[in-house]
């Protein structure tokens, strides 16, 4: 306990520090049309998620090194985007790169090369979905602690990885809850920290349905992979604009603006639903295949049709609305 007490502190301490840099240095994020906050804030708080991988990597006999060099090349890249807007030219490749990186940690074979390919895909669009849905205050702190401790409690019965590579990361996220979680936040994650923390739930996701064979280990980001994908084929479909264009149409976007729901019960909601699902991948990813799977389907087809009939209600919403 002395040695997590420590890592708390510590992490802290480089919050704190960073705090004030960032607003030395402008480190910050204007509000605009499409944003969820009112007030200049400062952005790449989540600089602490990488941090408490690297200090995992240090204090832990050099642990998993080809993903601790994912994590610190796509971090990097992630953090000069928070200043200075890179083009999705410039992050796309590091991206691929970081992903790549964890399927050779993970032992993955090249071969079939097509499966390979999909699952960097898959990686790839991972880590953009953690970054695509933190757009309200708590989200991505909440969201992430619940993905963290259903790969925890997972894990303890499991085995598959240190502790550690769980508990460090949610130490970090504890820390920025306390900048974070609030009405008026005093920083935000920025691309550094929910790419990061997309990068290690995808890594962990990844290795436990492999070692375990279980499909169910990817429901473990259902909420967030209904919203996100969800929306993207709207966006595709219905109003043309490119996905990597800021934009209001996330379900979580919707509660805050049309419901009028505040930023951390959205948050809190996105969480609960996860922890449900968490309970259910616990109890039943020791099943036979077939019957992962048929509840794996089940699953995401509710998830759609509960996406599906939710968009629904708020586009009518919306409509009567602007009619009054």
């Amino acid at each position: 306990m002395e040695k997590y007490f420590f890592i708390l502190v510590l992490l802290a301490v480089i919050s704190f520090l960073y705090l004030k840099l960032a607003v030395k240095f402008k480190i910050i994020d204007k509000p605009n049309q499409r944003s969820s906050h009112t007030k200049i804030t400062v952005r790449g708080g989540g600089i602490i998620f990488p941090i408490s991988i690297l200090l995992f990597f240090f204090l832990n006999d050099y642990q998993y090194p080809y993903f601790l060099l994912g994590v610190f090349l796509i971090s990097i890249v992630s953090f000069l985007d928070d200043i200075y807007t890179l083009s999705s030219k410039i992050r796309f490749p590091f991206q691929f790169l970081a992903v790549f990186l964890i399927l050779y940690q993970v032992s993955f074979p090249f071969t079939p090369i097509y499966l390979f390919v999909f699952y960097l895909i898959m990686g790839i669009g991972v880590v953009n979905m953690f970054n695509f849905m933190d757009g309200i205050n708590g989200i991505t702190g909440i969201y992430s602690i619940c993905v963290l401790l259903g790969l925890f409690v997972i894990n303890r019965s499991e085995h598959l990885v240190d502790d550690n590579l769980i508990i460090y990361p949610l130490l970090s996220l504890i820390v920025f809850g306390f900048y974070n979680f609030r009405r008026k936040a005093l920083f935000f994650a920025g691309d550094i920290g929910s790419i990061a923390v997309g990068m290690l739930v995808f890594f962990l996701g990844f290795l436990f349905a492999v070692k375990l064979s279980s499909p169910l280990i990817i429901l473990l980001v259902i909420v967030y992979g209904a919203d996100a994908g969800n929306t993207i084929l709207y966006r595709k479909l219905f109003t043309k604009e490119s996905i990597f264009e800021a934009h209001r149409h996330h379900i979580y976007q919707k509660l805050v603006d049309v419901y009028k729901m505040s930023h951390l019960k959205v948050a809190g909601i996105y969480g609960v639903l996860q922890i449900i699902i968490n309970l259910v991948i616990y109890k039943t990813y020791t099943l036979d295949v077939s019957s992962q799977f048929l509840i794996f389907f089940g699953l995401i087809v509710g998830f759609i049709i509960a996406y599906i009939l939710l968009f629904k209600t708020i586009q009518k919403k919306v409509a009567l609305k602007n009619e009054s």
